[in-house]
């Protein structure tokens, strides 16, 4: 049993969650790859969560290895583009899986294309068995379909594992008017309705996976995964980055 005491479900904001992450953060400092540091400090992050009794499933992308979206460029249609694509994510889940076990943590790899001597088929029921029992789900090859993004993807499985939320870990603090690194003056919003992230067109992810959550009823959450203790603090209650959900409301502890 994770949870040492009653105390520990208590201050669990979100009890069961969908973690996003892109490809392009396990890069690092290096233009391309994976960044054993980086992996190791995601890692971490995630054993903390899960210490405390959090059931969480993990999305990773494959963009530091092959974008589907580029493939054209390269004289690569666009299905066969994203089926490289998926392969991609399967070689992140297996690093991340690798360093989650180093950790001593029991993860289950499901992938939605049968590579059997790797990673178990996706099957949902399965999959919400495994986090009851306290194992980290990592779900890879997005959703096994081509024209589908892994952020389509982390949006299609949190909610058919019925997550309280999908945790976006970025490498800003959270979701802009604008593009924060390349203009000094954007503006952080705190909450912000999937009707305005529709409206306003902002590349938070891509509208079927906006969509998506905004007809479930999902609510999202932006920080930035490069900060220490930022997703512990997240599932524990705090405020931090920004909060997207229908209502335009916080979910957050006043």
């Amino acid at each position: 049993m994770l949870i040492k005491n009653i105390s520990d479900v208590e201050k669990l904001r979100f009890k069961r969650v969908l973690l996003k992450l892109s490809g392009e953060s396990l890069m690092g400092e290096k233009g391309f790859g994976i960044s054993s540091e980086v992996l190791d400090f995601f890692a971490e992050e995630i054993r903390k969560v899960h210490s405390i009794g959090v059931q969480l499933g993990i999305v990773i992308g494959g963009g530091n290895i092959y974008r589907g979206l580029s493939a054209s460029s390269q004289g690569i249609d666009r299905a066969t583009g994203d089926q490289m694509g998926m392969l991609a994510t399967m070689i992140n889940s297996l690093a991340l899986q690798n360093a989650l076990e180093k950790k001593g943590i029991f993860t289950r790899l499901m992938s939605a294309l049968k590579m059997e001597e790797i990673a178990e088929p996706y099957i949902r029921r399965r999959a919400i068995r495994h986090l009851e029992k306290g194992r980290v789900v990592i779900f890879g090859a997005g959703t096994g379909h081509p024209y589908f993004s892994t952020d389509t993807a982390a949006s299609l499985r949190a909610v058919e594992i019925n997550a309280d939320v999908i945790l976006k870990g970025t490498r800003v603090n959270g979701v802009y008017d604008s593009d924060p690194e390349k203009n000094p003056k954007a503006i952080m919003f705190e909450n912000i309705s999937y009707l305005d992230i529709l409206k306003n067109n902002l590349k938070v992810m891509d509208l079927t996976a906006v969509s998506l959550c905004q007809e479930n009823n999902l609510p999202m959450m932006v920080f930035n995964m490069d900060i220490p203790d930022n997703l512990l603090r997240l599932v524990t209650g705090e405020s931090i980055g920004t909060i997207i959900n229908n209502e335009k409301t916080s979910l957050f502890k006043s």
